[in-house]
């Protein structure tokens, strides 16, 4: 199998693998509040997270940047928690100011968010690949290679948030926040779980 190949489905199926449903969460409580017709400011919060993580991904898989992996697994359910918790605090009154209704939404603070949460997410991504990439002479094509199927794989999970929401709305009769505060509380209660099972190997 091609090197290029071989990293590209490493990379889809460790951010698609429900073992380590943690980057799942993350996309998940990202794009929830995200109808299908307001897919541009979807794609410029992706746009976000993805410039985020390949940057800590890039520098930490070529041994440029060396943070604690204990710690960096306890920043990740905290990122989703946070995202949680901002997510409910938006649609925690029938008329939210967000994408839900068409208000003004900060889109700006949400793109500085999806970024910085992307620089540990990448962290993350890069203590995986390290394992994966042994004596390798040249991590060019396997870096790159593991983050286009990391984007492919975050793709997969952004269409079935969105067709979870259409179908949450049009065949379930939720309405927008209600779909919206579920996710949030779902995504919010396992992260918190997360987060105090990973703080006691932080050392």
């Amino acid at each position: 199998m091609p090197e290029f190949v071989l990293y590209l489905r490493l990379g889809l199926s460790h951010i698609a693998d429900l073992a380590g449903y943690d980057h799942i969460l993350f996309v998940a409580a990202l794009a929830v509040s995200y109808p299908p017709r307001d897919w541009r400011r979807l794609a410029l919060l992706v746009t976000a997270f993805t410039l985020g993580h390949s940057v800590t991904l890039a520098l930490a898989t070529l041994g440029w940047v060396r943070v604690s992996v204990p710690l960096v697994e306890a920043l990740i359910p905290a990122t989703i928690l946070v995202t949680a918790g901002l997510l409910a605090w938006q649609h925690r009154s029938p008329t939210p100011a967000g994408p839900a209704n068409g208000a003004r939404d900060p889109l700006a603070f949400r793109f500085v968010l999806a970024a910085g949460f992307g620089l540990i997410h990448g962290l993350g991504f890069s203590s995986f690949l390290r394992t994966l990439l042994g004596a390798e002479e040249s991590l060019t094509v396997p870096l790159l290679a593991f983050n286009v199927g990391l984007e492919l794989g975050q793709l997969l999970i952004l269409a079935a948030v969105l067709l979870l929401g259409v179908i949450a709305e049009r065949v379930l009769g939720l309405s927008r926040r209600p779909w919206v505060l579920l996710v949030a509380f779902v995504t919010g209660g396992t992260a918190t779980k997360l987060l105090l099972e990973r703080l006691a190997d932080v050392g």
